[in-house]
């Protein structure tokens, strides 16, 4: 009896841990079917790079909307004749076209030396590291071996995205669905060091009531004031970080200190006390946050993988193969 006990909580441990997808990655995935895989991602990234910022900021939010919904299998990449797949629900109708192309182009360099091998998903999640690395942030180890989802529906978007005037309790909830801390969370809205937001996102809190928000800096709220105006063009976008938007860096928790957040889910890290200290910690010491955030990209990669059998290897990431 205790022997069919012991084999049957072995293998209830085994399907266990093949269901919640961890520990299935790993850092040399191809070391013997494309060793060069990093280094053709990374030339075809710095060429991006070369010829516009945006691709920074647009592949690290690529990675991020991807992994959200239905995990991180590059169902975000895929383009549907009827304006259905996920990138166009609201919510993912802002991610810039330059960080879908960076991916492509990295595909079509890595397909040019290992045909159907190498996964759009891999391929994104290498991407995400090398802008971090090329805006000036922390390196780190990727891990491999994800495969490209089959599911790309606008209608399985809403809900599993922070919204920009999320408070502290639904951005945990979001978070812990995906397996991520607080910590991590706080870590990962640092992404917001770099890049922009078009007005509309954040207009609630300078004209939505008689008052601006009273957890803005009144300086700050003058310049977001001036840059986006009562019924601005829709088009018009600010640097998220107004000090150093083009660098990876801990100011964008110094700015929250400061009262220059630019989101509510930005400004409530500092506001509120159990997340204040986190803030505090990672506005003062640059080497915390670095090495939080390269745990919580890590922990990000394997939300939702597909592994094994499970999806496919795309020849076309804006395409299913069949």
């Amino acid at each position: 009896m205790d022997v069919a006990w012991r084999g049957l909580f072995l293998g209830l441990m085994a399907f266990m841990i093949m269901k919640s997808g961890e520990g299935q990655l790993v850092e040399n995935f191809y070391s013997s079917s494309c060793p060069n895989v990093e280094a053709i991602v990374s030339q075809a990234v710095s060429t991006k790079f070369s010829q516009t910022f945006t691709t920074i900021p647009a592949t690290l939010r690529l990675f991020f909307h991807d992994c959200f919904v239905e995990g991180c299998d590059a169902s975000v990449m895929i383009a549907s004749p009827n304006s259905d797949a996920e990138k166009d629900s609201e919510d993912n109708l802002s991610l810039a076209g330059d960080g879908f192309d960076t991916v492509i182009k990295a595909k079509q360099a890595v397909e040019a030396s290992c045909p159907g091998i190498v996964s759009c998903a891999d391929i994104l999640a290498i991407a995400a590291r090398d802008v971090v690395v090329l805006a000036g942030g922390p390196s780190f180890n990727v891990e491999l071996g994800r495969r490209d989802g089959l599911i790309s529906k606008a209608s399985r978007v809403a809900g599993n995205l922070p919204g920009p005037d999320f408070h502290l309790n639904e951005l945990n909830t979001i978070f812990a669905r995906n397996n991520l801390s607080q910590i991590d969370m706080i870590a990962l809205s640092g992404a917001h060091t770099l890049g922009f937001s078009h007005c509309d996102r954040f207009a609630d809190r300078l004209y939505s009531s008689s008052t601006v928000d009273p957890t803005l800096d009144p300086d700050y709220a003058k310049q977001l004031e001036a840059a986006c105006p009562r019924n601005v063009d829709p088009s018009i976008a600010i640097d998220m970080d107004p000090v150093t938007p083009r660098t990876f860096d801990n100011v964008y928790y110094q700015n929250l200190v400061a009262g220059k957040g630019l989101f509510t889910t930005d400004q409530v890290l500092f506001t509120d006390s159990e997340s204040q200290p986190t803030v505090v910690d990672f506005a003062n010491n640059p080497g915390a946050f670095n090495g939080a955030f390269v745990t919580a990209m890590r922990k990000l990669g394997r939300v939702g993988i597909k592994t094994g059998k499970v999806g496919e290897i795309r020849r076309d990431c804006s395409a299913f193969n069949s």
